[in-house]
């Protein structure tokens, strides 16, 4: 009866807070057979005569008003191109612009934004924007948009843009050829969603109305685009992308040095109306950015975004795979290319050539093969491996998929080094992924699988993970097991032999008088860790407490309290000092800390923010501060730096240590075309002053030439460690 009784409270409980989202609004592409010039200027006839779309709705400060500051949007096509035509109201002609640089920041930049959901999945999308400056950027988002990890800014293809500035808003065109996209042949309507960034006025805007506890890029909430004319096929052209490389470099710690010629490429080739293939030979990725550096006081790996452009096209397909926290993802692309040599350091590990096929088969079908070479480097114990991995997932119901994938890691030849129990490693698994329809419930529930030679049975690993999200309160659940077995070469697990246990609830207010604050919300977070194998032993919790506010300046305060206990199962040193005392294992710690952070209005010419913890950290002390201040020169040059400092203090005879981490860096746009970004990075944690100085020329469309110098140095003696300098040309040639 009890039993019952719950249950009836719950399904009550649902229905009233479960509604569907607002009826979409139906936009109109009107259809051409001419061309339009890009000029920025709404001048054509096909705009003075085409259906104007407007009323969006703000998204901040509130997201119950329609915008101050009005976006009229319109839409045509011919057999070639989807055009845009865009004017965006503003206060005045004093636009927030940042950078001239392709790929800008929406946050830092005044701009338009819009994402075409092609195949009507509330999944994924492909997104555009522009600034009143004609910067353009594009990116890919995935799994509906809705978390942070799911846009991917690292994707470039073809298409145009430009704008216009007048006295009180600006006009934009764009013109996106229908060969850089993937659709349905025959399609008559997509899913779409324009929104705005109205940096000078502190205002967001979206056409469809987004509920503020949603991220603003959400695929749950949109609008329709239909055509007057169903769309023929999605005829990507063949697209040849070779490069050449002039690397010269020298190891002064080794007294090596080297020069030397590469070439190499890139081939995207399209199959159907929703496929990819991607190829690469002897590829080369020098020209990516370098990682910022993170200074880790945990016992643990931290994942790192993949920015190397092969691995971008439908990423989702591959690396979304496995845990939501990610503590065990069965595939992580940056493990491929990437090796440890015989003193443990983490090197380059060349790539022969390799092969991806990944996108759509009809509306509820996606397919994704990986086949990738890399090549043995016997001089650091390295093996030649082959990397494949095979995905599918299917559409089930509105937004909600399921997927299943099998991942091999396998090394066809012996070397003297090599272990015959390390002659491959297969993870296999399914996972479903819920979202509903105006994402008030999602979740992800897998179970995986890894093969090793001589498995002797389990290495499972498993998550189920629910999140409620509706009427300002945000309740997460998360459960995960991970066998002490479970191994994933080209994953992602930073531990394993564990079984988690996590609860959020999380709750907005909003004041009645919204001129300073906007918005508040408190958080509550417990997350505990089992050792299965230490009879389900307590070993890891968290407690944290959570409160911040969000200003109507676009500044915000957030303040945390922790409580951690930590059973070591083994010995560890928290400074990570060489030959250093490590605190003894098989013991617990329990200790407690708060942080404070402080991130002021980033539409200023100088922006700052502030953070400080203070507090207990295992048996000793810990007090650690950082800051970032940027300055812009608008729109040519952004200049910021970052400082952190971590200081721990423990009893003798454990180490103490003091970390700093310091990152000065310069971005300079001298025009559309030609960037140069200067960056110097200091860790005495790693011993190491790194500075990385990139000059880009983009000559023609997606083709570079890139300078790019490195230069490394040893905190302790200032001696120079590793030096190398790079001549890279790139060229993207459609067929």
């Amino acid at each position: 009866m009890t039993n019952r009784l719950l249950f009836s409270i719950a399904l009550l409980f649902i229905l009233h807070w479960s509604h569907t989202q607002e009826e979409p609004n139906q936009v109109t592409a009107k259809y051409i057979s001419e061309d339009i010039l890009l000029d920025g200027e709404l001048n054509e006839a096909v705009w003075l005569s085409s259906e104007k779309h407007t009323n969006f709705w703000q998204y901040f400060p509130t997201d119950s008003l329609r915008a101050k500051y009005q976006t009229i949007i319109q839409f045509a096509y011919n057999e070639t191109t989807l055009f845009v035509a865009i004017k965006a109201e503003a206060i005045d002609n004093n636009f927030v612009i940042s950078s001239l640089r392709r790929d800008f920041s929406g946050i830092r930049n005044d701009n338009v934004s819009i994402l075409f959901d092609t195949f009507n999945d509330g999944t994924n999308a492909f997104g555009f924007g522009i600034t009143p400056y004609g910067v353009r950027r594009e990116f890919l988002v995935s799994s509906g948009g809705a978390s942070f990890e799911n846009y991917n800014f690292a994707w470039d293809i073809k298409w145009k843009g430009e704008s216009r500035i007048y006295d009180t808003y600006f006009t934009a065109e764009m013109a996106i050829p229908l060969t850089s996209l993937k659709f349905e042949e025959g399609a008559k309507k997509w899913r779409i969603r324009p929104y705005r960034f109205n940096i000078q006025s502190n205002e967001t805007s979206t056409l469809a109305r987004v509920p503020q506890t949603q991220l603003l890029g959400s695929l749950a909430f949109g609008d329709e685009l239909i055509f007057e004319k169903p769309l023929g096929k999605s005829r990507t052209p063949l697209a040849i992308i070779p490069y050449i490389n002039g690397l010269t470099q020298k190891d002064f710690e080794s007294d090596r040095e080297d020069t030397k010629f590469t070439f190499g490429g890139d081939a995207k080739v399209a199959i159907g109306d929703g496929l990819n293939l991607d190829l690469t030979v002897n590829p080369d990725f020098s020209n990516v950015e370098v990682d910022n550096i993170f200074t880790n006081l945990t016992r643990f790996e931290l994942r790192l975004p993949e920015r190397r452009q092969f691995f971008i096209d439908n990423s989702d397909l591959f690396g979304s795979f496995g845990n939501f926290f990610n503590e065990a993802r069965p595939f992580f692309s940056r493990r491929i290319g990437l090796a440890r040599d015989i003193d443990d350091n983490l090197i380059q590990n060349d790539i022969i050539a390799g092969a991806r096929l990944s996108g759509k088969l009809n509306e509820d079908w996606r397919l994704g093969v990986l086949n990738i070479q890399t090549a043995a480097d016997e001089a650091n114990e390295i093996a030649s491996n082959n990397n494949t991995m095979i995905a599918i997932q299917k559409k089930v119901g509105n937004r909600s998929n399921i997927g299943a994938f099998i991942v091999n890691r396998e090394r066809f030849e012996n070397y003297s080094f090599s272990n015959p129990n390390d002659r491959y490693n297969r993870v296999f698994g399914v996972d479903y992924n819920l979202a509903t329809e105006d994402n008030t419930w999602s979740g992800r529930y897998y179970i995986h699988k890894s093969v090793n030679p001589n498995d002797k049975g389990g290495n499972l690993s498993a998550q189920a993970i629910t999140r409620y999200n509706k009427n300002n309160w945000v309740i997460t659940n998360d459960w995960v097991y991970v066998d002490k077995d479970f191994t994933a070469d080209l994953g992602f697990v930073p531990r394993t032999d564990i079984f988690k246990m996590g609860n959020s609830i999380q709750h907005f207010f909003f004041p009645k008088n919204r001129e300073v604050v906007n918005r508040n919300n408190l958080r509550l977070l417990f997350i505990n860790y089992f050792r299965p194998e230490l009879n389900f032993k307590l070993t890891d919790y968290t407690l944290r407490a959570s409160w911040e506010t969000e200003f109507r300046s676009n500044s915000s305060i957030t303040l945390n309290a922790f409580n951690q206990y930590i059973f070591l199962t083994d010995d560890f040193d928290p400074t990570k000092t060489d030959n250093g005392t490590p605190l003894p294992g098989n013991k617990a710690y329990n200790f407690s800390s708060v942080q404070l952070e402080f991130s002021s209005n980033n539409t200023n010419l100088i922006t700052y923010s502030i953070n400080t913890t203070l507090g207990q950290f295992f048996n000793g002390n810990r007090y650690s501060f950082g800051g970032r201040i940027g300055y812009r020169l608008q729109p040519y040059a952004q200049f910021n730096l970052i400082i952190n400092y971590d200081g721990i203090k423990l009893p003798e005879p454990y180490e103490s240590a003091k970390y700093w981490l310091i990152t000065p860096r310069m971005d300079l746009t001298f025009s559309k075309s030609i960037f140069f970004t200067a960056l110097a990075q200091y860790s005495n944690q790693r011993n190491n002053f790194g500075i990385n100085a990139r000059l880009q020329w983009r000559f023609a469309p997606l083709s570079d030439l890139f300078l790019v110098y490195n230069d490394n140095y040893s905190t302790d003696s200032f001696a120079p460690r590793f030096r190398s300098i790079n001549l890279k040309m790139t060229y993207w040639l459609n067929l």
